[in-house]
């Protein structure tokens, strides 16, 4: 079967009507665009440039010198200022990268204003922008403010052997995102900085002196006299052990199995664990040359017959 025609004034209403709608919805993105160029003045821009005069141009280009003059003068107060200051040199980077940023972004609103561009407006839309960008990028910048309150805080350095999140290691370096830690077996852990801001640190470098807690077992038949004498003589002869504070030797609790005695040493920072290993092997070494005991865990069993 043909298809009927449609009448002539029914094909000249839908084609009025499809053009009034074409008409009043236009070009979304092409309206928001030119209602911004509309409302920052870039769309007198192009008129200015070309109605340009030489003197105009001039005076552009000694603005624009004068201006690139200033960054640079301030870029170098900002060098030094940090060179004399006391601020961590792994924020030094980051400090002059942000004013250099801000220098520029300075420069180009004084240029476009004096080209005629409607500053205002210019900052509200890039203010909207940027607000966009930083939630979609709302991870790297959290890591990037812990990174700033490590570096601020100063709760450890480059060189410090620190523990947090359960992991331990020397920090080998302070990043803007990461913290770089270094172990004992020669790994290395990244760790993002905003977990490393909230969380507990514990820095064993920042005091010049620590102490050595060690707890030793001797058997109830050895008398206290003996057991404290013989760990005693092995501090004594140790060159690292600090006698003030005067070490700290004393019985502590009384086991199932054996009598506990508590020892506490001072020694300098960089000498603790040559300190604490030296005494584990020293003091059993005396307690085996003076017949001293070092009991584990037992049960004695007594069979009576009747």
């Amino acid at each position: 079967m043909a298809a009927t025609p449609l009448p002539t004034a029914g094909a000249d209403a839908v084609t009025e009507i499809l053009d009034n709608v074409t008409s009043s919805a236009g070009n979304p993105v092409s309206d928001v665009f030119t209602e911004v160029a509309e409302s920052t003045g870039l769309t007198g821009l192009l008129h200015n440039l070309t109605g340009m005069t030489l003197s105009r141009f001039l005076s552009l280009v000694a603005l624009a010198a004068v201006c690139l003059v200033v960054m640079k003068l301030v870029q170098r107060f900002v060098r030094n200022l940090l060179k004399r200051g006391t601020i961590e040199k792994s924020l030094h980077a980051f400090i002059r990268a942000t004013v250099k940023i801000l220098l520029w972004f300075l420069f180009f609103l004084i240029m476009a204003s004096a080209l005629g561009i409607d500053v205002t407006s210019l900052v509200a839309v890039l203010s909207v922008a940027g607000l966009a960008v930083s939630l979609a990028v709302q991870g790297i910048l959290s890591n990037l403010a812990g990174g700033l309150q490590v570096l601020t805080s100063k709760a450890f350095k480059v060189g410090d052997y620190i523990e947090t999140n359960s992991v331990s290691g020397t920090v080998a370096e302070i990043g803007m995102a990461h913290t770089k830690l270094t172990t004992i077996d020669n790994k290395v852990i990244y760790i993002p900085n905003s977990e490393i801001a909230s969380a507990k640190i514990l820095n064993y470098n920042p005091q010049e002196r620590r102490r050595v807690d060690l707890v030793f077992s001797a058997s109830y038949d050895d008398p206290t006299a003996r057991v404290v004498g013989a760990i005693r003589g092995v501090i004594d002869a140790h060159p690292k052990a600090l006698q003030d504070p005067e070490p700290f030797v004393r019985l502590s609790a009384f086991k199932d199995s054996c009598v506990e005695y508590t020892v506490r040493v001072w020694c300098e920072t960089e000498d603790y664990w040559d300190l604490y290993y030296d005494l584990l092997e020293q003091v059993r070494d005396a307690f085996d040359q003076q017949g001293i005991t070092m009991t584990y865990p037992h049960m004695n069993v007594h069979i009576q017959k009747s």
